[in-house]
């Protein structure tokens, strides 16, 4: 072979190999493309060639236990555009100008916008559909409306803390809103339209549409009817005791640990969250100079205002944790109805004096008296035989170191002394409520427990949820956590406690007719010394059948009394008065009650004066004329309206000027009839905070001057200072 054709068949060789050489890098390559960046290629040409624009679904609608709307969404649109379609296909200066007039947006701004090297920008979202329409309408080029959603809550600031809000991207910030944002946001639907390479629109019509999926309906165990009395009872409590710190306050049924009502005051509108509603914290805040540090403090007093007392705040539950203390001394046998113990004010403690808050002493009691006193020694004496360990056992086991695992945000467990620093004066301490600190919904779940035969339930506010056509998915069903003390022990409890609310220092709670079991409760916040406290009380009932369970906290009261006997028992009082015969709890009244009765007024409108006088007798009423003539025109009360016997009815045979208010007569001092007969002559009506018996009135409600709608209801106190 010459050297020529050698040379040649190098050449071809090399050439071959690098041809083969290319082929094997451009199918490497390939493979490459396809294999391994397929994915984000095809994802890529798709934005290339099409405008993806995001649909939300429609929220889940949250509802009471009895189908009431507690939050819904209504239909509104967002409103986007193209930037390089506008600039191209339509005009721009006509639609900045048309969506700022629209949305109420700086024209400017818009123009700014529409002049992005953008293919997609929202202009505003919650779009409501008057404007919606008015930009429909106009038929602008490059200008989308996307069916969109926004959240409503028909009540403002009912039940805000439990409800809670979402933001303008429909995602939940505080309370169910936020628990259960997963499953009441459904998934959002799509709509994608073609578009040329240079960002326009294809001039023939593509969309696809991908339809959302809406929400999950939750029904809450809350009552919207509860739910208001306890926030009517809560906001007069707030006001007539200058509350610094606010309120909490729960119903519950003791059987099932569903919560009827929670309440924290104050509150706020769920449909304007971001606003401070403490006007007073608001102008503080602008005041501040720096921009920085002012909106630092108004996101903290924002926060703040979010902030659910009932399960977040905890505090020293004072005397009420006497009604803890009494369940393990009983279930351990460890006390009998009948030990005596004696008070001289205060008891000595590993070389401590600790006092009753009695400073004088209650003397020689019973275990009976001496918790219906919520006397301090006593049960600073029934804390030793207790110790250390078992106090500690029944305190877990009553749940006061966990949290409940409530759906809320932000729970917190209460506190307890750390392994060695409980001995024997924070065992003491520890028995008359002072030392470790709970939650409210600690407190009221506990307190279930005892009234429930021991059985220390779950508390929960979702009842159930439901489709879209309403039909239920999911039930919670109610969840047994342990039994903590015998049926037994808890029956001999609910007897004490009733006797507490009848005859000892939870008097003010006495409804008549009612048998309501209950304890007062008085913490000193700390640092101790500066005068603050917590005012509670927790009360179940019917005590020999409860149905519902009720606490409230008064934070930092300034208006005079801070006992818990004195100003919380009160507030349980008007709340289970309300809800007891809401829910068809029928009164037990015994033969002396009964004479107590309240009775129907007849209607005596166009009788004779002797006539009606002839009627009011038979139903044991007193009458007031006034006017000369001789028929009666008017009566207060009206016909139907029920009052006590012996109550007074003003018959009117002259027409009258009704005033819109009329001025509250001073009762204090006064018996019980006498009282009632005073306030009947002013057209009023009178409610008797705890047992009247042969006592005078000492506290009235509304004050003497203020005043009140005629026909209202003047309560008052007949009973001496309780703890």
């Amino acid at each position: 072979m010459t050297n020529n054709n050698k040379k040649i068949k190098k050449r071809i060789l090399v050439m071959l190999f690098v041809v083969v050489g290319c082929f094997t890098l451009l199918a490497g390559k390939l493979g490459y493309l396809m294999l391994v960046k397929g994915d984000d290629l095809k994802r890529q040409a798709m934005e290339d060639q099409s405008r993806d624009r995001l649909i939300n679904a429609k929220r889940g609608t949250i509802y009471d236990r009895n189908g009431k709307v507690l939050a819904i969404s209504a239909s509104v649109e967002t409103v986007s555009i193209s930037p390089v379609t506008v600039r191209k296909d339509g005009d721009p200066e006509k639609t900045a100008k048309l969506l700022a007039e629209t949305l109420g947006l700086d024209e400017a701004k818009m123009l700014e916008k529409i002049n992005k090297n953008t293919s997609y920008e929202i202009i505003k979202r919650k779009v409501e559909k008057e404007e919606a329409d008015k930009i429909r309408e106009a038929e602008l080029v490059g200008v989308y409306l996307d069916e969109d959603s926004k959240r409503y809550y028909p009540y403002g600031n009912f039940a805000s803390h439990v409800i809670g809000f979402t933001g303008t991207d429909n995602q939940g910030l505080l309370g169910i809103e936020m628990v259960y944002d997963s499953v009441l946001k459904g998934k959002p639907g799509r709509v994608v339209t073609a578009k040329k390479a240079d960002g326009t629109e294809m001039p023939y019509k593509q969309e696809r549409y991908y339809t959302p999926e809406n929400g999950t309906d939750i029904v809450l165990t809350i009552d919207q009817t509860l739910q208001h009395f306890l926030e009517k009872h809560l906001d007069t409590a707030v006001v007539e005791n200058k509350l610094q710190k606010g309120a909490a306050g729960m119903i519950m049924d003791v059987k099932t640990g569903e919560i009827l009502a929670m309440s924290t005051k104050p509150d706020f509108d769920l449909n304007d969250p971001f606003t401070l509603n403490d006007e007073a914290e608001k102008q503080r805040i602008e005041t501040i100079a720096d921009k920085e540090e002012r909106e630092k403090e108004y996101n903290a007093a924002i926060q703040k205002m979010w902030r659910n007392k009932a399960v977040v705040d905890s505090y020293e539950a004072g005397s009420t944790f006497k009604i803890f203390v009494s369940a393990m001394a009983l279930e351990e046998k460890l006390v009998t109805l009948n030990d005596t113990f004696y008070c001289s004010g205060v008891k000595n403690v590993g070389g401590w004096p600790i006092h009753c808050w009695k400073r004088q002493g209650h003397g020689s009691q019973t275990f009976v008296e001496a918790l219906q006193n919520s006397c301090n020694p006593a049960f600073m004496t029934i804390g030793e035989r207790i110790g250390t360990d078992l106090f500690k056992k029944y305190y877990e086991g009553f749940g006061f170191t966990s949290k409940t695992g409530i759906e809320l945000p932000g729970e917190t467990a209460g506190v307890f002394y750390q392994k060695g620093m409980f001995n024997e004066v924070e065992l003491a301490t520890s028995s008359f409520g002072q030392g470790p600190v709970v939650t409210p919904l600690q407190m009221i779940t506990a307190a279930a427990a005892v009234a429930n035969d021991g059985y220390l339930m779950k508390p929960h506010l979702v009842k159930q949820f439901n489709d879209e056509n309403g039909t239920p998915t999911q039930v919670i069903e109610p969840t047994v956590v342990r039994q903590i003390i015998s049926p037994e022990t808890s029956k001999q409890l609910r007897e004490l406690l009733e006797k507490v609310v009848s005859e000892g220092s939870g008097n003010r709670a006495f409804l008549q007719g009612y048998h309501v079991a209950g304890k007062t409760g008085t913490s000193e916040k700390l640092p101790r010394g500066q005068q603050k406290y917590v005012s509670s009380f927790i009360g179940f009932a019917p005590a020999n059948d409860p149905k519902i369970a009720v606490l409230i906290a008064l934070d930092e009261a300034t208006g005079g009394d801070t006992y818990g006997g004195v100003i919380a028992a009160p507030v349980v009082k008007k709340i289970m008065e309300d809800s007891l015969r809401y829910l068809g709890v029928e009164p037990d009244l015994t033969e002396e009650e009964a004479a107590k009765t309240e009775v129907a007024t007849p209607d005596v409108t166009n009788k004779s004066v002797d006539e009606a006088r002839g009627v009011m007798t038979t139903f044991k009423l007193n009458v007031k004329v006034e006017g000369n003539g001789d028929t009666v025109l008017e009566q207060v009360p009206k016909g139907g309206v029920k009052v006590a016997e012996n109550s007074t009815v003003i018959l009117y045979t002259e027409k009258r000027v009704i005033p819109k208010t009329t001025k509250v007569p001073d009762v204090t001092g006064l018996t019980f009839k006498e009282a009632e007969q005073k306030l009947s002559e002013y057209g009023l009506k009178i409610s008797a905070a705890g047992d009247t018996g042969d006592k005078v009135a000492t506290k009235q409600s509304p004050a003497k001057d203020e005043m009140i709608t005629p026909g209202g209801t003047v309560t008052v106190t007949f009973e001496k200072k309780a703890h």
